[in-house]
């Protein structure tokens, strides 16, 4: 055999080598698929004084100049979801208002709710909800101004990107954006990611991002030390950061889509991790119930791509009372929080961002604690395959014992 020969065989072997790890993930994710499948199965329903709705926060469109999304768009993939609310975040733009230009009010039967993100003078970025025509300034003024006047606008104001800001001594926001699909999928490797794709991308597109997936640990550090140092309650939610605007696209001149392939489609960003607000029973979903569920901190984050975490609640009760997360409950010589979960897991006390009891193979779960802190919980699905069982499925908001 003449040695040209040898060496392209020797190429081809090791190439079909280099492939056996990619088609081995592929075959997990059709594992891991088939798990999914069969333990949304076994979800049992639950019925308390409370309405759930699940959404998306943290959305951008053409508006914003980084994405090239519509709104039809938006809300095809918020029907398809079945989301009930989106929180749109558009990028302030210098020559109007993309606040008031964005989404909101209802359409097909989904809430929006019209928000900027910003990046203030000390390179901090903001949500604010609902957005204003004063965002486009943001960049000239320190982080401590925009939020206050945020809060004379009434906007709820959350800490974006945590990783990255600087101005935790700032008062007055009210939450902190805990995790972030962007931030997450930054610390991908792209080699793998591109033949992780080229093996599993039109089988299993939503499940790639279980290859990923990480407990965001550092933010959530971060949340939990910010709730200690400032002695008050701040709000943890879930950002899509919704761009569609990954993949190659060719258009023609009037914008219409000739041949392209969108990696990061509203649809799918929707799917992998949800915000769940909890509504009183008797009243209807508007613009007003929703902010006072999200400032309240009566929610809660969902990966709901490895199961819908529909119907999950965490309460705590004194010999008086009985409150939701997100609220403060007095300390009468103990306090018994109740978690419930539509599917068994194992769930997990937190202290003050620390571990503190937990329990496994269960569907609820009530816990004593008779000290003041700030309590929250995470919840995990042992039965998923490999290491995305050690990774959360639900992150609570806190039950603050006073």
């Amino acid at each position: 055999m003449k040695p040209w020969k040898k060496l392209a065989l020797l190429l081809l072997a090791l190439i079909l080598l280099s492939q056996i790890p990619f088609a081995y993930r592929r075959y997990k994710l059709g594992r891991l698929h088939a798990v999914i499948q069969q333990t949304n199965s076994q979800r049992v329903a639950m019925l308390d004084d409370f309405v759930e709705y699940k959404g998306a926060m943290h959305v951008h469109s053409f508006l914003g100049g980084h994405s090239t999304g519509n709104f039809n768009e938006i809300i095809a993939a918020a029907k398809s979801n079945q989301l009930d609310f989106i929180v749109m975040t558009e990028h302030p733009s210098k020559n109007f208002s993309t606040a008031e230009m964005t989404l909101k009010g209802v359409h097909a039967g989904v809430l929006f709710i019209n928000g900027n993100e910003v990046s203030t003078a000390q390179s901090d970025r903001l949500l604010l909800i609902p957005g204003n025509g004063s965002a486009a300034d943001a960049d000239r003024h320190q982080t401590q101004q925009v939020i206050t006047q945020a809060k004379v606008a009434n906007a709820m104001v959350f800490v974006a990107y945590p990783e990255e800001f600087k101005s935790w001594d700032s008062t007055d926001y009210d939450g902190v954006e805990v995790y972030n699909v962007y931030s997450n999928a930054r610390k991908i490797n792209p080699i793998i990611t591109f033949f992780d794709g080229l093996w599993s991308y039109r089988s299993y597109p939503d499940l790639l991002f279980a290859t990923f997936y990480q407990r965001p640990a550092e933010n959530l550090r971060r949340w939990d030390s910010a709730i200690v140092t400032r002695k008050q309650r701040l709000v943890g939610v879930a950002g899509n950061d919704a761009h569609a605007n990954v993949g190659l696209t060719l258009k023609d001149t009037s914008g219409n889509t000739l041949l392209g392939l969108n990696l990061d489609p509203y649809e799918r960003s929707f799917r992998l991790v949800r915000v769940h607000a909890l509504v009183p029973s008797g009243s209807t979903l508007d613009a007003e119930t929703l902010r006072a569920a999200l400032a309240a901190g009566h929610c809660f984050i969902g990966f709901d791509l490895f199961s819908d975490s529909s119907g999950f609640r965490f309460t705590g009760a004194n010999a008086k009372e009985t409150r939701l997360q997100g609220d403060e409950i007095t300390l009468e010589s103990e306090i018994r929080l109740k978690v419930t979960a539509p599917i068994s897991s194992r769930i997990v006390l937190l202290r003050d961002g620390n571990a503190f009891q937990s329990e496994s193979g269960v569907t609820g779960k009530e816990f004593i604690v008779t000290e003041r802190g700030s309590y929250r919980v995470e919840l995990y699905l042992p039965q998923l395959p490999g290491s995305l069982s050690e990774q959360p499925w639900i992150l609570s908001n806190p039950i603050y014992v006073k």
